[in-house]
């Protein structure tokens, strides 16, 4: 089943992402440009809304709310499903290191808090509303992600850059495969009652295992180098988003994994990408 998704952030990450695979699908898609465009209108006759809007870390407390009072007034009004790309922030610096769907959102620093309560505020507005939890992206160009921005540019040179201890486990979400299994979710979107929380179970991979796949598909050893957090220390106060980054630093020593039995059991014939061809995508733009 197809239909007609208005789609909010679709420049950016899962956005983009999305457009492309529900365009492919045959979906008819509404593009929301945030400042210029009445959301409600929008919604009107819509099936789904796709949130993929995510303003910067530093803006989050003052933008969040309102983005999303936002959304859920004009899903409110329309009857239309809400999409939300959901992330490991709301359970917070001890969970794992099997995330479920029953795991608590426990988060107790503030761009946890926030997404929990974010998250929240759509049960509490009765919304038939889908949140797709995954962990950190992988790209097939770069755009601005922990992967391409901070921890491969010297990749070519034989250099990972790694933020957490190379022995523990990590998360990672190749995007197409998140879109794609997000579209699959979304061919039934008419039936969807409530608030529905799917896990995309990704990869899973610790520093050392990663290094050794890019090695493969870099054609030379990939060795694993602390990550110079200072450097961020040092500028947070001329970039003020780089707080986020430091207030989320947990997550690269916290051991986790995401369950994915929910999305088996939803979509049984999904097959993800394997690791090699989704970190040779990622990295396509190293070897130009």
């Amino acid at each position: 089943m197809t239909g007609t998704a208005v789609i909010m952030g679709q420049s950016g990450r899962f956005g983009s992402a999305m457009a492309k695979a529900m365009t492919a699908a045959g979906w008819t898609l509404r593009t929301y440009r945030r400042g210029h465009d009445d959301l409600d209108r929008m919604a009107e006759g819509a099936d789904v809304i796709v949130v993929a809007s995510n303003p910067p870390y530093h803006q989050w407390a003052a933008q969040l709310p309102a983005l999303h009072a936002a959304v859920q007034h004009a899903a409110k009004a329309s009857g239309a499903l809400v999409l939300l790309p959901g992330n490991v922030y709301v359970y917070g610096e001890g969970s794992g290191p099997l995330l479920t769907s029953r795991t608590a959102h426990a988060a107790r620093n503030p761009l946890g808090r926030l997404r929990v309560e974010i998250e929240s505020s759509y049960e509490r507005a009765g919304l038939r509303t889908l949140i797709l939890r995954a962990g950190d992206f992988l790209d097939t160009s770069p755009s601005g992600n922990w992967f391409d921005r901070l921890m491969t540019p010297k990749l070519a040179r034989g250099v990972l850059r790694y933020p957490g201890r190379a022995n523990v486990p990590h998360a990672w979400a190749y995007l197409p495969d998140m879109a794609r299994a997000a579209l699959g979710l979304l061919a039934d979107h008419a039936e969807y009652d409530g608030v529905t929380e799917v896990l995309f179970r990704g990869y899973t991979l610790t520093g050392s295992e990663l290094a050794e796949a890019l090695g493969e598909v870099m054609g030379r050893q990939v060795n694993v180098r602390p990550f110079p957090w200072w450097q961020l220390r040092l500028m947070r106060p001329f970039m003020p988003v780089l707080g986020g980054l430091l207030e989320m630093r947990y997550l690269w020593d916290m051991p986790h994994r995401l369950d994915g039995t929910g999305l088996e059991h939803a979509l049984p014939g999904f097959s993800p990408t394997p690791v090699a061809e989704a970190l040779t995508a990622a990295t396509a733009h190293l070897r130009d």
